[in-house]
């Protein structure tokens, strides 16, 4: 560390630096507002046109978001007493990196750099920026330096602390940290090489964790917990495979339309069967020529004699042959009124096989091959007067089901960012344990610069990743609206675990790339986060939405 400041003139520089930071997001939040509103709300068009620029201010917000979070966390340790040396590290390591990249250049995909002068902002704003004091101290810092003092401190066994201040989410994260290292990841490599559904016994162990009734209320049969728990753990799972990680996601989703919109018969009806795990829903959504743009969904349902009769298609719905409950978003309306017209129906399926995924009558499917991201499946399906009873209609209104769901990926995207950051700690963990026990030139890999460099800087933003999405999660479980939140966490988490895996294969070297070692899987898992629940693309277009309509 630059001179070894003092812990406390290392938190209040950092403070200070983060002042700066969040002036200048002031500053682009005035210059974008006075091109990019109409009467105090975004124009779509002006939105569109200026997209980088509009995107580019939702990735600096983020950045402060995530510094504030990270700075956060380092008073929380300070009071407790165990800011530890590496702590201290790496607050110091994500300030300095961070600013250093906001000043050069913020990396919104690997080809598309975003410079403060696409902001529009005023010299008088950048130079205030560039030129503060701590934030030229911390930019100054040697990132070699901070990352060999990284390095060696994780040589010694340092690991961040990660106690949350509560006993009980402490309790839950040991134990899915043993569950998962015991009972999924020795199951991962097979799921993956095979392109097999995950083992129902799996299954039925979560479910006797409670896994898929965690947000649930009590009452419900559920846990009664919140977002923090769901995302600890979503994390451990997630850490060992992303695919079951993923797998409480869509009871979550189902969970959460019906206990904030169901009526009563339906949350008795549902509720306690998802959160058993006897009911396994699915979330049916996306349509081939709408992707994101939901509001243009043509999967229609017309009542006729007490039931709806659904025809349409829809495409990319995850673990559909086994799921015995799907939420599915139709137009009940005439097409011009937009997402004015939909509504989700509660739609009721036998359960499936691989062999025969849609014993149905009405509907048909056909598996998507995919990448990665294997256990659950992808599917395609084809709705042909397939029946749902009109008591099946979410909440008993037509035209609510754009407004339900838009409330539901606030959950579903901290899920996902939970999920991105478990996905990250299994990046580093593969290629710390290689970098440990890969000999070459007469010595561990570990020793050369770039290799713990990257090390060092996995580690840092992984906190980093973490603390944004507690955040997020915190604000959830306090009842406040937290689509940005939730957005900031998924587009700076996902980023994240790409970089993470791309990094562990490149020290794997070209073992990275064979099928025998578990980081290519992790790699092409990561690769999805970026896209699923929203692209990225879509996340900071709802970021920079929300705050320059003053959303925060």
């Amino acid at each position: 560390m630059q001179g070894n400041p003092p812990t406390q003139a290392l938190l209040d520089r950092c403070a200070t630096a983060l002042d700066s930071l969040e002036g200048l997001q002031s500053a682009a939040k005035a210059a974008l507002a006075a091109r990019l509103l109409r009467n105090g709300r975004a124009d779509g068009a002006a939105l569109e046109r200026e997209q980088l620029a509009a995107h580019g201010y939702a990735w600096l917000a983020t950045y402060a978001t995530a510094l504030g979070a990270l700075l956060a966390r380092a008073r929380r340790l300070e009071a407790g007493g165990v800011l530890s040396p590496l702590e201290r590290l790496v607050l110091e390591a994500g300030f300095s990196e961070y600013l250093a990249q906001v000043a050069g250049g913020i990396a919104m995909s690997q080809n598309e750099i975003v410079r403060l002068e696409e902001l529009g902002l005023p010299e008088a704003d950048l130079a205030r920026f560039l030129e503060a004091p701590a934030v030229q101290a911390l930019r100054r810092v040697s990132q070699s330096g901070l990352r060999a003092e990284i390095a060696a401190a994780i040589g010694r066994g340092d690991e961040p602390h990660e106690a949350l201040g509560d006993d009980m989410l402490d309790m839950i994260r040991d134990q899915f940290r043993r569950f998962a290292a015991e009972a999924v990841a020795p199951e991962a490599a097979r799921i993956h090489r095979e392109d097999a559904l995950i083992p129902m016994s799996l299954l039925a162990s979560m479910a006797e964790l409670g896994v898929f009734g965690i947000t649930i209320p009590e009452e419900r049969g559920g846990q009664g917990l919140g977002k923090v728990a769901m995302c600890v753990v979503t994390e451990e799972l997630s850490r060992a495979s992303l695919a079951v990680g993923s797998l409480a996601t869509r009871s979550e989703i189902a969970a959460e339309l019906i206990a904030q919109n169901g009526t009563e018969a339906q949350k008795a009806a549902f509720l306690p069967g998802i959160a058993s795990g006897a009911i396994i829903p699915t979330a049916v959504f996306t349509e081939p020529n709408t992707g994101s743009d939901l509001a243009s969904v043509r999967t229609r349902a017309v009542p006729e004699d007490g039931v709806y009769r659904v025809t349409g298609g829809k495409t990319w719905i995850t673990h559909a042959a086994r799921a015995d409950l799907m939420t599915v978003l139709v137009r009940t309306g005439a097409p011009e009124e937009g997402h004015r017209g939909l509504s989700i129906l509660l739609a009721g399926k036998p359960r499936g096989t691989e062999e025969d995924p849609f014993p149905a009558a009405g509907m048909t499917g056909a598996e998507i091959k995919v990448l990665g991201y294997r256990g659950m499946k992808e599917y395609e399906i084809a709705f042909d007067g397939f029946m749902v009873p009109e008591d099946r209609l979410l909440g008993g209104v037509t035209g609510q089901g754009f407004r339900q769901l838009m409330a539901t990926f606030e959950a579903a995207r901290i899920q996902t960012a939970a999920r991105a950051v478990g996905v990250a700690w299994n990046a580093y963990d593969l290629a710390l344990r290689y970098a440990r026990e890969r000999t070459q030139f007469g010595k561990p890999l570990f020793a050369f610069p770039r290799v713990h460099g990257k090390l060092a800087m996995m580690l840092v933003e992984n906190v980093i990743a973490r603390e944004l999405t507690l955040a997020a999660a915190r604000r959830k479980d306090q009842g406040g609206r937290c689509d940005i939140e939730a957005g900031m966490a998924k587009l700076l988490a996902a980023r994240i675990a790409w970089s993470n895996a791309d990094a562990a294969v490149q020290i794997h070297g070209g073992n990275g790339y064979a099928e025998e070692y578990a980081v290519s899987r992790v790699l092409v898992d990561a690769r999805i986060l970026n896209i699923f629940e929203g692209a990225a693309e879509i996340q900071a277009g709802v970021i920079a939405r929300g705050l320059l309509e003053g959303r925060n």
